[in-house]
């Protein structure tokens, strides 16, 4: 009798502990699919480098897993400016040279957002000033993620960064845009 009893117990513990294990599974499924679909945001004032004067606001948004960039920048010469995401989000120094180079987890070489011969994570691209000193620019990807586990994708801990001249979009490393005259950190 002791032994049919033990036995049902037993039987009773392993179905009862494999149920637990089915509901954590079920559960962490759940949670990353609601994840997904979470949204993210983080807004950013960015500020001159290069005794430049040039200012700007920058906000990323993340959902369903594409971030939308969207910035507006003022004081800068008219024309063309390059703008990247650059290694660390380090504005410190008064050139903006803390922040590294261009982010580029892939090891790609530089190049126009999307060129299929390659291009870096943070090659934005150019955007247009007009004679009022004021600027713009939004894109949207799924490339980039806001504090994501994947280092390749996340820009958390990252500088944007205005370059004073246009990215050519093929010297190399870095598209030959001169000095960088706004850098704002990427932080959370």
């Amino acid at each position: 009798m002791k032994q049919i009893i033990l036995s049902i117990l037993t039987i009773l513990f392993f179905s009862t502990t494999s149920c637990v294990e089915n509901e954590k599974k079920e559960t962490k499924k759940m949670t990353t699919n609601l994840n997904l679909s979470e949204k993210k945001e983080i807004q950013i004032q960015l500020e001159p480098k290069n005794e430049s004067g040039a200012i700007g606001k920058l906000r990323f948004n993340e959902s369903n897993g594409i971030v939308k960039l969207e910035a507006k920048f003022k004081n800068l010469s008219p024309g063309m400016h390059a703008i990247h995401l650059h290694e660390k989000a380090d504005c410190s120094s008064p050139d903006g040279k803390s922040s590294g180079g261009h982010w580029n987890p892939t090891f790609n070489k530089h190049g126009k957002w999307g060129d299929e011969n390659g291009y870096h994570k943070g090659d934005i691209g150019n955007f247009e000033v007009d004679e009022n000193g004021n600027g713009a620019i939004t894109m949207e990807t799924n490339e980039w993620c806001i504090n994501c586990e994947d280092e390749s994708k996340n820009i958390i801990g990252k500088a944007v960064i205005v370059h004073q001249g246009t990215d050519d979009l093929t010297s190399q490393p870095s598209g030959a845009a001169g000095s960088r005259i706004i850098c704002g950190a990427i932080l959370q």
